[in-house]
């Protein structure tokens, strides 16, 4: 009898060695590997991490983003059923290059690099972690020809609301002078403001147009001293892109000077002057990223926000807004959607 127990007991210790299914426990040291993925077999929450440059409330890049992610959070009933973690301010690469592997390590779903500036280091963490779904934009490269099947990429088609910008930016000023503060010439900053010229343009050939680019994404002061300089200038409409514009809004207010917002909706920094903007939802994208992982597809799809799905023209109840220019921006949002207007200036 003694026999036949000693033989249970190394039978029951030998069945607590190896995993459902029958396949060998994850040792400590497969962890990470392990929990990769896991969230759908185990039940627990879809788990999603980002990665932002910003603030999750810069009423710009970063904060479009993040509400996407509330509100799918919502819709998917809560916490229980959708777990965001955020890395916000990652103004330096290598922080947010560290941040991205630890999230990947820890076990999120699905991982979001949101700037171009952090592709490097999200596909070099891509690789490492074959099984979590990895996105960033703006870009449209999902590494497929480098072999990855785990990254989505989404950009804006932000040119196209910049066009609609240029046209009530062109019929709104009447010094025909018209202020761009730029960030970084790249990205979708740069697709707005081409777009924006060439609405302005189109609205009003005889428009001077003064673009400057503060090379920063964030630093407010520069976007104010940008602003300033415009404004000196004689510019009595401006516009401009990222969570830098903060400071240049500040400055237009100040100065009786009107804005055209683009991202996000900028009006509570000055609701007497912004009078229209661009608004990025990138709800939907997130919702299909997700369901595609959930079926076993973790990358591979690019995404393009367009006026048609994504781009909302938001012009607000000002007095500065008659119907004559909102009958031209529905007229230009018409003509963008038809194909009938081609927001990108033409080559020189």
């Amino acid at each position: 009898m003694k026999r036949i127990a000693l033989i249970l007991v190394v039978m029951a210790l030998l069945a607590a060695c190896v995993a459902p299914g029958g396949a060998p426990a994850a040792s400590e040291g497969d962890a990470d590997s392990a929990a990769v993925g896991s969230s759908e077999a185990s039940g627990e929450p879809f788990r999603v991490a980002i990665v932002m440059p910003s603030s999750t409330e810069d009423i710009a890049w970063s904060q479009t983003m993040y509400d996407a992610l509330r509100t799918v959070q919502e819709e998917m009933g809560g916490e229980s059923a959708m777990t965001i973690a955020v890395s916000e301010n990652m103004f330096q690469v290598a922080d947010a290059a560290a941040a991205i592997r630890d999230y990947a390590a820890d076990g999120n779903d699905l991982v979001i690099a949101h700037g171009t500036q952090y592709g490097n280091s999200m596909f070099e963490v891509a690789r490492d972690f074959p099984e979590t779904s990895f996105a960033w934009g703006t870009a449209t490269d999902t590494g497929a020809e480098e072999g990855f099947e785990n990254v989505f990429a989404y950009e804006a088609k932000a040119q196209e609301g910049g066009y609609v910008n240029g046209v009530i930016a062109a019929m709104l000023s009447q010094a025909g002078i018209i202020g761009v503060v730029g960030p970084v010439e790249a990205g979708d900053a740069k697709l707005y403001i081409d777009g924006f010229v060439a609405g302005v343009k189109a609205t009003n050939p005889d428009a001077e147009i003064n673009i400057s680019y503060t090379g920063s994404f964030g630093d407010t002061a520069l976007a104010a001293e940008a602003a300033n300089t415009h404004i000196k200038a004689g510019a009595d409409v401006l516009t401009g892109s990222a969570q830098q514009v903060v400071g240049a809004i500040g400055v237009a207010a100040d100065n009786g000077v009107l804005w055209l917002g683009t991202q996000a909706d900028q009006t509570p920094l000055a609701p007497d002057f912004v009078v229209a903007n661009q608004l990025y939802d990138w709800t939907g994208v997130v919702k299909d990223m997700i369901a595609l992982h959930k079926e076993g597809t973790l990358g591979g799809k690019t995404y393009v926000l367009t006026l048609i799905d994504g781009l909302k023209l938001q012009l607000n109840d000002n007095p500065a807004i008659t119907d004559e220019i909102r009958a031209a921006a529905e007229s230009a949002i018409a003509g963008i959607e038809a194909g009938e207007i081609d927001p990108m200036p033409a080559a020189e």
